[in-house]
C-alpha cells in the first residue's frame, strides 16, 4: 500500500513524453531559432513583412535571365536542350557517370514533390489564388539560374583517380573563383556552402520529407489516432532501409532509379489534376482570370499585391530550388565535355516545377472552391479536390506523396554526400557516416511535427543560396562566355551532333569499351582543336574556348600530341 506522499507524487507527476514528442520538443526551439535568423524581414505597408533572402533569390534570377540574353525562352535554345537530354550531344567516352536526362530526373526528384502538392495548397490558401500566378513568374526566371549552375557545376568538376565526379557550388566556388584571382574568398565560400548543403539536405530533403510521407499515410488508413499516427517512426524507418538499398550504388543508381521514379510519379500525378480539370471544364476560365486579378490587386488573406507576390515567390523558391545549388551537384556528374549543354538540360528544372505542376495544383485547387474551406491545409487540401471527382483518388495520391518523398530522399542523400566529401576530402568513410546519419534521421523526421520540420527545411534549405548566388555574381563572365560561347558556335555549325552509335544515351549510360577510353582522351583534344581552328575562321565573337583549349592547356608537356600541335590547338610550323 502507498503512503499519501507518494499518491500525491505520483498524480501530480507530469505524463512521460512520447518518443515523438521527445523528438520535437528537442527540435522545435533549434529550428525557431534558424528560422529567425534566416528568414530576417523587413516591414513593409499594408503589414507585409518581405524575407531579405527572397529578395536575394529573385534578383538573382532576373540578373541571368537578362545577362544570358533570355535564353531560357528562345525557340532554339529549347529545340537544342532537347537533343541533348536525349543524347545527341554527348559521346559514350565522355567522362561522368549519368545521362543528361538522368541529372535531370535526379534534380526534379529533389524539387517536384511535396512543395508542388502541400506548398501550392498553402500559398493559395494564404495568399490567394493570385499567387499561384507569381510562383510560375518565379519559375521562368529561375530558369536562368539553374542553367547558370548546371554550366558551372560541369566546367570545374572534378574527376577522381576511380573515376567518379565530384562537383558542384563546392567546386566552382573554390576554383572558379580562383580562376578569376579571389582563391581565398572562393575557399571561405565553398566551406560555407558545403557545411549548409551538409545541414540544409537533412532538414529539406530528409527530415520534412519524411514527415510529410508518414502523416499523410496515416491520414489515408485512419487519421493522427490510427497505429501509423502514433507510430509515425515506422514510416521513417521503412524509408531509410529502402534509401539504404539505393545510395549504396552512387551517382549511377540514384541516377536510374529517380530516371524511373520521376516520369512515372509525374504522369500520374498530371493524370490525376487533368481529371479534375477536365470534370470541371467550364470553370477553368474563371479560374485563370482569379489567378490573373488576385496576382495584382491582392485579394487574398494577406492583402495586398505585395503580400500575394511574397506569398508565391518563397513556396516558389522552396519548391524549384533555383539559386539553391543542388543543380549544380546532380549536372556535375553527367557523361558530357561541354559545359553549357547541361546548362540547357537544366533550365528546364524550374519550369516543369513552378509553372506547369505548381500551376496544374493551383487550377486543381481553385476550380474546386477546396481552398476556402478553414480546416482544409496542404495535402489535404489537394487531396479534397482531386476526391471530388474519383474517390479512390485518394489512394493514387498517397501513392503520389511517398514517391515524392521517396526520391527527394535519394537526389538530397547524394547532395549532402558530395558535400561531405568535399569538406573531408573526399573521404569514402566520412561520407559512409554520413549516409548513416541520414538514414538515421529519417527516423527522426518522420517522428516529428509538422511545424518544426518546416521551418527548419525552409531555412536550411535558403542558407545555401547566400554563398552560392554569391559566387555566381562573380563568375557571371565565365557563365555567360560557356552559354552564349556554345550557342554562337551550335549556330555557326562548328558543334556537330554525335554519331548515333556513338552517342551516350538517355535513359541508359551507354559504356565505353576500354580500347575506346583508351583513346577518347587524345580524339576529343583532335576534335576540339578542329572546333577551335573553325571558330576562330568564322570570327565567332563569343566564342568559349575555356573547356575545350584547357584540354590542351592542362596535359603534360610530352603529351605525344605536341608532337604536331601546340596548346592553342594549333598545327607546329616545319
Amino acid at each position: 500500500m502507498s503512503s499519501p506522499v507518494s499518491t500525491i507524487l505520483e498524480t501530480s507527476a507530469p505524463a512521460p513524453l512520447s518518443l515523438d514528442q521527445a523528438i520535437d520538443e528537442f527540435f522545435s526551439p533549434v529550428a525557431t531559432a534558424i528560422s529567425d535568423a534566416v528568414f530576417w524581414a523587413v516591414p513593409l505597408p499594408g503589414g507585409n513583412e518581405f524575407p531579405l533572402i527572397l529578395a536575394w533569390l529573385l534578383v538573382a534570377g532576373v540578373f541571368f535571365t537578362v545577362y544570358l540574353g533570355f535564353q531560357q525562352i528562345r525557340p532554339a535554345s529549347i529545340r537544342h536542350s532537347s537533343h541533348v537530354m536525349r543524347g545527341h550531344f554527348s559521346r559514350h567516352t565522355d567522362p561522368g557517370d549519368v545521362t543528361s536526362f538522368q541529372a535531370l530526373a535526379t534534380e526534379l526528384s529533389g524539387t517536384v514533390g511535396l512543395g508542388n502538392i502541400a506548398g501550392v495548397a498553402i500559398a493559395i490558401s494564404t495568399g490567394g489564388p493570385g499567387a499561384s500566378f507569381w510562383i510560375a513568374v518565379a519559375g521562368l526566371v529561375g530558369m536562368s539560374v539553374k542553367m547558370s549552375e548546371a554550366t558551372l557545376g560541369v566546367k570545374f568538376r572534378v574527376i577522381n583517380e576511380d573515376g567518379t565526379i565530384s562537383g558542384g557550388p563546392m567546386y566552382y566556388l573554390r576554383d572558379g573563383l580562383a580562376s578569376i584571382g579571389k582563391p581565398k574568398l572562393g575557399r571561405v565560400l565553398a566551406t560555407i556552402f558545403a557545411i549548409c548543403t551538409a545541414f540544409g539536405v537533412i532538414g529539406a530533403g530528409n527530415m520534412f520529407q519524411s514527415n510529410q510521407a508518414a502523416y499523410q499515410l496515416a491520414m489515408f488508413v485512419g487519421g493522427k489516432d490510427s497505429w501509423i499516427g502514433t507510430h509515425m517512426w515506422v514510416v521513417g524507418l521503412v524509408f531509410a532501409v529502402l534509401v539504404g538499398i539505393v545510395i549504396v550504388g552512387g551517382a549511377s543508381k540514384i541516377g536510374a532509379a529517380t530516371s524511373k521514379i520521376v516520369p512515372f510519379m509525374g504522369i500520374l500525378y498530371t493524370i490525376m489534376c487533368l481529371a479534375v480539370i477536365g470534370a470541371n471544364i467550364t470553370e477553368v476560365g474563371a479560374a485563370f482570370t482569379s489567378i490573373w486579378s488576385g496576382a495584382f490587386t491582392g485579394q487574398g488573406i494577406t492583402g495586398g499585391v505585395l503580400g500575394v507576390l511574397i506569398v508565391g515567390v518563397q513556396r516558389a523558391a522552396f519548391s524549384n530550388a533555383a539559386g539553391v545549388g543542388t543543380a549544380g551537384i546532380a549536372h556535375s556528374a553527367v557523361k558530357t565535355r561541354r559545359p553549357a549543354q547541361e546548362g540547357f538540360v537544366a533550365m528546364w528544372e524550374p519550369f516543369i516545377d513552378s509553372v506547369v505542376i505548381c500551376t496544374m495544383t493551383a487550377i486543381t485547387i481553385i476550380i474546386t472552391g477546396v481552398y476556402k474551406a478553414p480546416d482544409a491545409d496542404g495535402v489535404q487540401m489537394t487531396a479534397r479536390a482531386l476526391r471530388t471527382v474519383a474517390p479512390w483518388f485518394s489512394s493514387l495520391l498517397t501513392l503520389a506523396v511517398l514517391l515524392f518523398a521517396f526520391s527527394t530522399m535519394l537526389s538530397y542523400s547524394f547532395y549532402g554526400k558530395k558535400a561531405v566529401g568535399f569538406l573531408f576530402g573526399n573521404s569514402a568513410t566520412a561520407e559512409h557516416i554520413y549516409n548513416a546519419i541520414f538514414l538515421i534521421l529519417l527516423v527522426v523526421g518522420a517522428a516529428t511535427n509538422m511545424t518544426s520540420i518546416l521551418g527548419l527545411a525552409d531555412a536550411m534549405l535558403f542558407l545555401m543560396a547566400v554563398p552560392n548566388v554569391l559566387g555566381m555574381y562573380f563568375l557571371a563572365r565565365v557563365v555567360a562566355r560557356e552559354i552564349k560561347g556554345h550557342r554562337e558556335r551550335l549556330d555557326a555549325g562548328v558543334i556537330p551532333q554525335v554519331p548515333k552509335e556513338a552517342q551516350a544515351g538517355m535513359m541508359v549510360a551507354n559504356e565505353a569499351t576500354p580500347e575506346q577510353l583508351k583513346t577518347a582522351d587524345q580524339e576529343y583534344a583532335l576534335r576540339a582543336a578542329a572546333m577551335d581552328a573553325r571558330s576562330d575562321k568564322l570570327n565567332l565573337g563569343h566564342t568559349a574556348p575555356d573547356t575545350e583549349r584547357d584540354y590542351l592547356e592542362h596535359l603534360p608537356e610530352d603529351h605525344e600530341l605536341f608532337d604536331t600541335m601546340d596548346r592553342e590547338g594549333k598545327p607546329l610550323k616545319d
